[in-house]
């Protein structure tokens, strides 16, 4: 890597990924500095504010005496032995990758690469995109990947809010255009992580990633369809999984819910089905998957009316009370979270709405502010049905199912109760 540099790791986008990897690196010992385009949030860590859940102030404190410093300025980045993009690739309106941020990236990057520095994406994107994107255009001021600078994939596994595992727990895959990319690479993510995989190149690395998410994509949407159909013959399926748990081998247990959130299960399987596609190859049980994930939180409304409707109740001018907007427990990181699917359709049917929620202050949904109750066991009694979306661990859902008119788990955590149906 480039040794004449004054910076060890310069990190591009500091949100729920490229925090915690500063974070990680500032405590082995390597010089780090965090560039984002936000004004916002760059004043608020340079004055000891996180603005995510996995770094809190007193971690940032930490990491600013370590000598990490956030900036704006793209600059930087000509004084940095290594270069790592963190920054989100979302979806457009029409389902196709958005790598409007990884251009920016790039093209600043290209702006001020020196000979010997090592680049590396770990924005989650599909397969070919390090070397057919990222590569041509930092090699265009004539610059050679693998020769005169290093550039490698190394998909990120951030999970917001595990208590178990972290970036320095978690193995990390870095795969390099050459043999020598991933060399430099590993080099770098061994500094502060316990375990490195090697993939056979880029394009492994990134297909990893997808493959990871998709598995899970495919399976969450399984269950939810068993979801479905398993109340109308009687089954129990929280019962059955738990039961088909049991097996040491040849199974693993996924959930059902109201639908699936986050920065990985709702988009990356679309990067994998975006590739296939333009190769005229259809990718049937992705697109399927998507299709049964997203019809949950009409599953949810449709099921909530014929609970309402069973008390004699139309959903129109019911008061229901939805618990839990955030996409995970225990977090407040609210993207893509079904909560606000689910309350879009109850809106539209002329429910009125309420959340509870203590990681969420304020909640809008289509330009509609939600009222928020103090006291969850209060709103669910006055409530004319309660809605549990995701059980942060304050919930305590024995007193909740007292306390409740009538409680609709869609997460299966609460015990047998009268007043409570599950999903």
């Amino acid at each position: 890597m480039n040794r004449n540099s004054s910076v060890d790791l310069v990190i591009i986008g500091l949100g729920y990924v490229g925090l915690p990897l500063a974070r990680a690196a500032s405590a082995s010992g390597l010089k780090v500095v965090g560039l984002d385009r936000s004004p916002t949030v760059v004043r608020g860590l340079s004055s000891g504010t996180s603005h995510i859940d996995d770094i809190s102030d007193t971690d940032l404190r930490t990491m600013l005496d370590q000598g990490f410093r956030a900036v704006s300025a793209p600059e930087i980045i000509a004084d940095a032995a290594a270069v790592v993009i963190c920054v989100p690739t979302p979806l457009t309106e029409h389902g196709a990758p958005n790598l409007g941020a990884v251009d920016s990236a790039v093209a600043d990057i290209a702006a001020h690469l020196r000979p010997g520095t090592l680049v590396v994406l770990e924005s989650t994107t599909y397969p070919g995109t390090t070397d057919e994107i990222v590569r041509p255009r930092l090699e265009a001021g004539g610059l050679k990947a693998g020769i005169d600078f290093y550039l490698a994939f190394s998909p990120e596994r951030i999970d917001p809010g595990n208590p178990t595992y972290g970036l320095e727990n978690t193995p990390k895959v870095v795969g390099g255009t050459t043999p020598d990319c991933t060399k430099a690479a590993r080099a770098l993510y061994e500094r502060f992580v316990g375990s490195v995989v090697e993939a056979k190149g880029t394009r492994e690395a990134e297909m990893a990633k997808l493959l990871e998410n998709t598995y899970r994509h495919v399976n969450i949407a399984l269950v939810n369809e068993m979801a479905m159909f398993c109340r109308e013959i009687g089954v129990d399926l929280w019962d059955a999984i738990g039961c088909a748990s049991s097996k040491p081998f040849g199974f693993a247990p996924f959930y059902p819910g109201p639908g699936v959130g986050g920065h990985c299960i709702p988009i990356d399987p679309n990067y994998l089905s975006y590739k296939v596609r333009s190769l005229g190859i259809p990718f049937r049980f992705v697109e399927l998957a998507q299709e049964i994930n997203q019809r949950m939180p009409a599953h949810v409304v449709s099921r909530a009316a014929d609970l309402l409707n069973q008390q004699g109740r139309p959903i129109r001018g019911s008061r229901v009370l939805l618990l839990g907007v955030t996409y995970k427990p225990d977090i407040s990181d609210q993207r893509e979270s079904p909560a606000v699917d689910v309350a879009e359709l109850l809106l539209a049917r002329g429910a009125e709405l309420a959340y509870y929620d203590s990681r969420v202050a304020d909640w809008t949904v289509e330009g509609t502010p939600v009222p928020r109750v103090e006291d969850y066991l209060a709103g669910a009694a006055e409530a004319d049905l309660t809605i549990l979306l995701q059980q942060h661990s304050e919930l305590n859902l024995a007193e909740l199912a007292d306390q409740a008119r009538l409680l609709f788990d869609t997460r299966g955590k609460s015990a047998d109760h009268p007043q409570v149906v599950k999903l």
